[in-house]
Formats: structure tokens, sequence, C-alpha cells
């Protein structure tokens, strides 16, 4: 971590504060009077976005790297699926049945911590995206093995705190998804994915996209629940039409219980490999 003390200029943080003991006149209430970095209002306009993603950026990457963080599990799945001692207040049966993979989650992650904590939690930290359900689980998971775990949450129109499970000072807050999606996959070196709706999907397929284009490495990227994907895309009519490659379709894997996710993690061929050209083109 760097330190600050050293350096000789005056801080911005001193500034910042004596800004705030300034005689009370019409010059210094005026907004212009204010300093750029601690005027709220001057850094929501629409002009500052370009420094506010940059900002978005730049904190959690700081932050992560002063823990030394340096690799991630990631842990993508549905919010509304509710743990097995809850399946009854499901809104489906449908949601009641895949409590299982609740419990998969949470599993998976409390033992992929245990391997963590061999590498002082620097390795295979598990991150998601902070809310309840299958991301629940597997902070809830980490917490089990007495580790820390990464939390990306982001502001909704509706409720989003983040779920009590969170280690509180690697618990973060993004307005932008690309953002926070760009974070969920700089570490990653795997990307577990659990039954979900449109936010899952979304997240699977821009990763998936990424491998397959040779913009990211390759990862481990596994599907808990074969029966659940397979009801709802066909993988094989996405080959058999060629949109996609049949060697697409090896870019994952299913798997259904927590133990088969780690031996495949273990036993991946060609990760860390780099596509350099795109089968089917």
């Amino acid at each position: 971590m760097k330190d600050d003390n050293k350096s000789p200029f005056r801080d911005a943080g001193t500034d910042r504060n004596a800004s705030e003991q300034v005689p009370d006149t019409p010059q210094t209430r005026a907004p212009a009077y204010k300093l750029a970095f601690a005027d709220e209002e001057f850094l929501c306009r629409d002009e500052l976005r370009p420094v506010r993603l940059q900002l978005e950026l730049l904190k959690p990457q700081l932050v992560m790297d002063e823990r030394g963080i340096e690799s991630t599990i990631v842990l993508f799945g549905g919010a509304r699926i509710p743990e097995p001692a809850k399946k009854d207040t499901a809104r489906t049966k449908t949601l009641a049945d895949l409590s299982k993979y609740y419990e998969q989650a949470r599993i998976f992650a409390r033992m992929m911590t245990e391997k963590s904590m061999e590498s002082y939690g620097r390795e295979d930290v598990i991150v998601t995206g902070g809310g309840p359900g299958v991301m629940e689980a597997g902070n809830r998971g980490a917490m089990d093995a007495g580790g820390a775990s990464i939390g990306l949450n982001i502001v909704l129109p509706h409720e989003q705190a983040p779920n009590e499970y969170v280690t509180p000072d690697l618990c973060f807050n993004f307005h932008y998804f690309a953002i926070r999606k760009m974070h969920f996959l700089m570490r990653a070196k795997a990307i577990c994915v659990f039954p979900g709706g449109f936010g899952t999907l979304d997240e699977t397929f821009e990763a998936l996209t990424l491998i397959q284009t040779g913009r990211m490495q390759r990862v481990p990227v596994l599907l808990f629940g074969r029966k659940f994907w397979e009801s709802i895309i066909n993988w094989d009519a996405l080959s058999e039409a060629g949109t996609i490659s049949a060697e697409d379709l090896e870019l994952f894997r299913f798997v259904e219980t927590a133990e088969e996710a780690i031996e495949a993690i273990e036993n991946w061929d060609g990760a860390g490999e780099r596509r350099g050209e795109i089968p089917g083109r």
C-alpha cells in the first residue's frame, strides 16, 4: 500500500478538511468555490461519466490489491433461489426444487475457501454479486470456512442490500454494470454458474463470448444443473445451425455437485490458454 505521507506535497484530504473551515461568505457558499473532487453535484454531471467509470474501476482494484487478492472463483446464480430450509416460501415449485443448488453453492464456496486459506486468502477467493439466493450461499460458504469473500453489489431501483455474509471491507457497490462485470472476470480462475434468470444468463454468455473470441484466457466454466440448462438452452441446436462451432461446446462443462466442480477445476485442460483462431470461421 502506498504511503502518501512520503509525498512532499500537501495531501488532498487535508485541503478538503481545510476548505470546510473557511469563513461563511457569499463567495465560499457558491458551488464554483467547492474543490472539484469534493463536489458531489459536479462529479454527478453527465460530462463526468468518464471520470466516474475510471473511479469505479479503480476503487475495488486498489482495495483488492491492498488485501493481496490475486485470483478469484466466480459464482453466478439466481437471486430468487431459497435455501433448502426455506424452500416452502419459493414462488414456484421449480424454485423450491432448485434450492438444492443453494446448498451446493454453499458447500462449494466452503471447500474452495478452505483451499484459499492455504495461500493465506490470496488465491481462489469467492466472489459473488453480493445479493440473496445463490450469491448469499457463496458468501455464506466462505464464512463457514472462516475465510473472506467478495460481494459486487449494484444499485437497483428496488432493494439490493448486501447479504450479511459478505466480508464487510470487500463489499463493493457499483453504478455501472459494465465495470462490475470487469471486476467479476479480471481475477477469475474459474466461473461457476448456478441456475438463474436474465442476469445470470447475461453474465454467463458474456464470459463465454470473451473466451470464445480469445479476448480472455480460458478458465473452467462450470454450469451446475444439466437438466436446468438443457431445458432453457438448446446448445446442440446452436452448433448444428453453425452459429457456434462444435468446439465451442467444450468451453463449458455441466456438473451437479461441489465435489464434481472442484475436480473439474483441478483437471481442466487448456486453462490459461487463449484462442488464436475462432473455430468455424
